[in-house]
């Protein structure tokens, strides 16, 4: 699994990259990576048409596990994915921005 530190993340950000945030509605809710998308682990095998095959998919949930295994999951269908190690919990320790 590739997987990027949250400093490349801010950055990737910075480029436009596709941030997919795989943690519950309410999780979501509660603070996001600006941009992020909301598509639930449980959804996300449902759901891969929504995502852009020629982009890198940059997988967040709030600690980097959930993110983990559909980074996995991703990489396995054929998507450029990567994880945000530390997931939002170590964004926002990072002093970086969330949207709600």
């Amino acid at each position: 699994m590739r997987e990027i530190d949250i400093d490349q993340a801010a950055t990737a950000l910075d480029q436009g990259a596709t941030f997919v945030d795989v943690r519950e509605p309410s999780e979501y809710a509660d603070g996001h990576l600006p941009g992020a998308v909301n598509i639930p682990m449980g959804q996300l095998p449902n759901r891969t048409d929504e995502l852009d095959r020629d982009a890198t998919v940059h997988v967040v949930c709030a600690s980097g596990n959930r993110s983990g295994a559909m980074t996995d999951f991703l990489s396995g269908a054929g998507f450029d994915a990567v994880n945000v190690a530390g997931g939002t919990s170590a964004w926002i320790r990072a002093g970086r921005p969330t949207e709600k």
